[in-house]
């Protein structure tokens, strides 16, 4: 099946209806107080609301829809991974990393308030999305609770996406091979990615034998978002992209473009999205928002 043979319509509807659930449970989640906490909370609205695709949370509602999960759990739940996500971007922004001006389009939250407040914002929704997962408001079971908690700290962390970073810092003074990119990609891109479909499946109650198919789908478009996304900084359009692109080469990293060529790295990501399609073979209507999903990571232009 070609990559756009699914109606767009399809991820079209599930998109708007994500960012809109996302939006709208930030802003329940963060009032603004009457005190000087204020410039705070407004820097973490300003992070939260009204940007990015939301794809993560889409994953993790899409698949907890398989599995027939309340939808306002659901939600919260991706809200906890899309805080994590947040507040990622706002680090990863500062002059002390990777010193961007421009981010969905938008001033970098340093830019628009101070990087005191920036990193106190970052710090913050990483505290979020933890109290949001240890609130019965996602689930009853405390034994679903701490299985949510204990996949996005693992995703988050060492063995994760800040794992990932430290990784990505170091590749411009290491020589690294398509395996090491591979790994430095799979915890700094994949490991949100995969926690957001492994935390959907817990949410339905699916035991840790009956996962494999969906890691194995999580993990193959992690790589190919990746992919994807070095493809962007080397032919995007900045404009489109809403944040400033061509900086891989200009700091000498190591990535799947620059190791492997332009055009084997888009051939590569599509054999992965149609890899990650295969994945879901035992599911029926029910699992084509999954796979519009990957389609979608190679086909975007942002």
């Amino acid at each position: 099946m070609g990559v756009t043979s699914l109606p767009d319509s399809l991820l079209k509807t599930g998109l708007k209806r994500i960012q809109g659930e996302v939006d709208a449970a930030f802003d329940a989640l963060l009032p603004v107080p009457a005190d000087s906490r204020a410039r705070l909370v407004e820097a973490m609205r300003y992070a939260a609301i009204g940007g990015g695709k939301r794809v993560r949370p889409l994953l993790l509602t899409a698949t907890a829809d398989l599995y027939g999960v309340d939808r306002e759990a659901a939600v919260r739940a991706g809200c906890a991974i899309e805080a994590i996500h947040v507040y990622s971007l706002i680090h990863d922004d500062l002059p002390c990393m990777d010193d961007d001006d421009l981010r969905h389009g938008k001033p970098t939250l340093h830019k628009q308030f101070d990087e005191a407040t920036a990193v106190l914002a970052g710090d913050s929704l990483h505290a979020l999305a933890f109290e949001i997962l240890s609130s019965t408001d996602i689930s009853a079971d405390p034994f679903i609770r701490s299985e949510l908690i204990a996949t996005l700290a693992i995703a988050s962390g060492k063995d994760g996406m800040a794992g990932g970073q430290m990784m990505d810092m170091e590749s411009g003074a290491e020589d690294y091979d398509l395996h090491t990119i591979t790994r430095l990609q799979q915890l700094k891109t994949g490991a949100l990615l995969a926690a957001s479909v492994e935390m959907g499946a817990i949410l339905g109650r699916v035991p840790q034998e009956g996962r494999g198919h969906l890691r194995a789908y999580a993990r193959d478009i992690g790589l190919a978002f990746q992919i994807a996304d070095d493809l962007l900084d080397v032919e995007g359009d900045a404009d489109k992209a809403g944040k400033a692109l061509r900086k891989d080469e200009g700091q000498g990293k190591q990535t799947f473009v620059a190791l492997m060529g332009v055009e084997p790295a888009r051939e590569q990501a599509r054999a992965l999205v149609e890899q990650a399609v295969g994945h879901l073979a035992s599911h029926g209507s029910e699992a084509d928002l999954l796979r519009a999903l990957a389609r979608y990571i190679v086909e975007r232009d942002r």
